[in-house]
């Protein structure tokens, strides 16, 4: 792999990861050494900077990060804005039926129920409200237990979690949340936070 190949494998992993990346951890993904990925970091960097690009590396917790740059901070907290008017994602829907049906729940479970990581949709959830954190498990490395909230009763039209339909006769607990929520979207208006 040529130099110009590494530094592009390096801008996918720094974007792609949602927390800071230790040189260490580049250099075990790509099979380098730690200090050629330090090296490799810098060019991304400096390269990033030099054509005044929207995005820079910044060094955090340890580790290296993609953020976007600071003087594009407004054009990305209109952004914000935006996203928070969108109704959730079919991924952010059946995550919240899964934490819904079986809270409190840790991440992996819900993880292990979905089949994928659900980090940033966790993030998101609880952003919104929808969701917060309920303790931690009692078991080893004490996982932190999310749960629903009162937003998402209201945003879905339910009056307790007792309220939530049955999940026999149904393919997937994210269909007996569209059902319970369909009912009520078009009056409350709520059903989109």
């Amino acid at each position: 792999m040529n130099i110009e190949e590494r530094m592009s494998v390096i801008e996918s992993l720094l974007f792609a990861s949602s927390t800071p990346l230790k040189a260490s951890e580049i250099a075990a993904t790509m099979g380098i050494d730690e200090e050629t990925s330090l090296r490799l970091v810098e060019m991304v960097a400096d390269r990033l900077k030099e054509h005044g690009h929207g995005m820079q590396v910044v060094r955090v917790a340890g580790g290296y990060q993609m953020t976007t740059v600071p003087e594009n901070a407004y054009f990305v907290s209109q952004l914000g804005r935006l996203e928070e008017r969108r109704g959730l994602s079919p991924a952010a829907i059946e995550t919240l039926a899964v934490i819904a049906y079986r809270q409190p729940v840790t991440r992996a479970e819900v993880e292990a129920v979905r089949g994928v990581q659900c980090a940033s949709i966790l993030a998101n959830l609880v952003a919104r409200g929808l969701i917060e954190e309920k303790g931690r498990k009692e078991t080893v490395g004490r996982p932190l237990l999310y749960g629903t909230t009162d937003a998402f009763l209201r945003a879905f039209g339910l009056d307790s979690l007792a309220d939530l339909p049955p999940l026999t006769g149904v393919d997937t607990p994210a269909d007996l949340l569209q059902v319970a929520a369909s009912s009520d979207r078009d009056s409350s208006g709520e059903a989109d936070e």
